[in-house]
């Protein structure tokens, strides 16, 4: 999974977030049974990097999915005026 993410749509940004969640959260069980994994580890570290960068750009040209992505300058309760990513007119 590599990003592009300033070249992405909305609905490619989307999808990719989510498809690189699911891999986080699915190396994140692994790890619960094998803690001293390192491949696994260095595996989650890039890929949870890669998913932060994705929602950071996400969320400056579309808007927050998650609070840790709320820009302190923003006025961040705007986004509930916007469509939700799975909504008509969202993603």
């Amino acid at each position: 999974m590599s990003c592009n993410c300033h070249e992405m749509n909305r609905r490619e940004l989307f999808e990719y977030i989510n498809q690189i969640s699911f891999a986080v959260d699915d190396v994140k069980l692994f790890l619960d049974t094998h803690p001293g994994n390192q491949k696994a580890l260095d595996y989650f570290q890039k890929y949870k990097e890669k998913r932060m960068e994705a929602l950071k750009e996400y969320a400056e040209v579309y808007g927050p999915l998650t609070v840790d992505t709320v820009s302190e300058n923003s006025d961040c309760w705007n986004w509930i005026n916007e469509p939700w990513p799975w909504q008509e007119g969202g993603c």
